[in-house]
């Protein structure tokens, strides 16, 4: 009896990170049944007619801020994720400096169920990798965890920055599961100090939080973490790079052999501190976005494989909240993740970078680094059908005010990009439908942390880990003396 699709997509172009091709896609009980010619397809149930638009990887962004439980005013998971479907976004990682801060067990199963209630799309839940949290690591992985967050400089929620030493015991507890920290690349003792010196003589203005934090804080910190990861084994990810500086602590670690990967974001690819002037405080973030001449080094780090992903760190906040005078009373931050592609795609149709790259950057890599490949990050048979099906040659304007999430107010209103995303599919189902939301996908997200797989760990120096040597019978007092 031959098997019958439940959807197949035709006459649309397919993207890999290696290739654009025209085929036809069959799905069948949420996965990829076929990719091929037309008259190679099943029968279906459904069929959508794609005739002009590519068919892409539904993007992986690897680092929101949903707020979801403790700031609902800013965004929870339902408005989250629909966002993220309205931009291409299949599948996103919470982060976890929320209310209360996920670093327990009982913690991460309440957030697991709120998300599993709400989401549109897929996800990943990230929990604090800090002092409080360094002996529930293994309970936090069999929890359900997609990795750990580990806060190295200050920014929203107040998320303490651990001590070096207990970053080292940090990563000492993670390295043996294989889990990988994302890291908030800053120094935060430098930070603090420049911010009160900078509060004392009394700099409010919007560019007195970039001066606070200049680019060395994140160079000192992309080092250490480094060196750090090197000793123990551990897999880092250095969250939203900004500046050029940071590469070469990035690079040289890379050719040393350690397991770091790094990501960046459309701010700090697209805008500069020549925007501080049109946007005032609402460009506010951290890391901030940095002077113009960071942006071709950061580009050229996407293309020759530095950077691994391009992802948001959408972070909302209200307009009351981005708007006031004092820049140190403005939250940190701003959406993104409906964004993102529309503006990279944008920056393709303009020759920064081709489709296929682009496609690398948001599905294959992420998919990689994060062990979900090749289930999700690619289009072929086996994989889970989430598609982005998108007009590459839709010209449009940017309005917070016709956004999906919570969250009314980013540097991106008025901004004219070409790319939209007209359907998005997520494991075969519709949530949005030529720009419509579809019923019945509240719930329809899952956590990815089931099918996560991901490679055999190498722990370093486990005989000199903290465990190790506090582990050992103590000597009597008569021998010590």
């Amino acid at each position: 009896m031959e098997t019958l699709a439940d959807l197949v997509i035709h006459n649309g172009t397919v993207v890999s990170a290696e290739a654009t091709f025209e085929a036809s896609i069959a799905i069948k009980d949420g996965a990829i049944l076929a990719v091929g010619a037309a008259e190679a397809m099943p029968a279906a149930r459904e069929t959508l007619d794609a005739t002009g638009l590519h068919l892409l990887p539904g993007a992986i962004d690897d680092h929101v801020h949903f707020r979801d439980p403790g700031y609902p005013q800013k965004e929870d998971f339902a408005s989250g994720t629909v966002a993220a479907a309205f931009g291409g976004v299949t599948t996103v990682f919470d982060m976890p400096n929320t209310i209360p801060a996920v670093d327990d067990a009982e913690t991460l199963a309440a957030k697991h169920a709120m998300a599993a209630e709400k989401a549109h799309v897929d996800f990943g839940l990230y929990a604090v990798l800090g002092e409080n949290s360094i002996t529930r690591v293994n309970e936090l992985v069999e929890g359900g965890v997609i990795g750990f967050k580990l806060y190295m400089g200050n920014t929203f929620g107040r998320i303490p920055s651990p001590s070096t030493g207990a970053t080292l015991e940090a990563f000492e507890e993670v390295a043996p599961t294989g889990k990988r920290i994302s890291l908030h690349a800053e120094t935060n003792s430098i930070m603090e100090r420049r911010e009160a010196r900078l509060r004392e003589i009394g700099r409010t203005k919007p560019l007195a939080h970039l001066a606070a934090r200049p680019e060395v804080v994140a160079v000192e910190a992309v080092a250490r973490a480094a060196i750090l990861a090197e000793w123990t084994g551990a897999r880092i990810h250095v969250l939203h790079i900004s500046s050029a500086a940071e590469l070469r602590p990035l690079r040289e670690a890379k050719e040393r052999g350690v397991d770091i990967t790094g990501e960046t974001c459309p701010h700090y690819l697209m805008l500069s501190s020549d925007d501080y002037a049109r946007c005032g405080g609402i460009i506010r973030v951290n890391p901030p976005v940095r002077e113009k001449h960071n942006q071709e080094p950061l580009w050229a780090a996407l293309l020759d494989g530095t950077i691994d992903v391009i992802a948001t760190d959408h972070a909302p906040h209200s307009v009351e909240e981005k708007t006031r005078r004092d820049i140190w009373t403005v939250d940190c931050g701003f959406s993104g993740v409906e964004t993102q592609m529309p503006l990279m795609l944008t920056e393709v149709a303009r020759g920064r970078a081709s489709i296929c790259d682009y496609v690398r950057w948001s599905a294959v890599n992420p998919a990689k680094l994060w062990g979900l490949y090749p289930r999700k990050g690619i289009l072929q048979p086996g994989a889970d059908a989430d598609i982005a099906i998108v007009d590459l040659r839709r010209r449009w304007t940017i309005r917070d005010a016709e956004t999906h999430s919570t969250a009314k107010i980013s540097p991106w209103d008025g901004w004219e990009v070409q790319g939209l995303p007209l359907h998005t599919i997520v494991r075969g189902k519709f949530v949005v439908r030529d720009r419509i939301l579809q019923i019945g996908t509240r719930g329809w997200g899952q956590s990815v942390h089931a099918i996560q797989e991901m490679p055999t760990p190498v722990p370093r120096n486990v005989d000199q880990t903290m465990k190790a040597i506090t582990a050992t019978e103590r000597p009597s007092l008569r021998a010590a003396v």
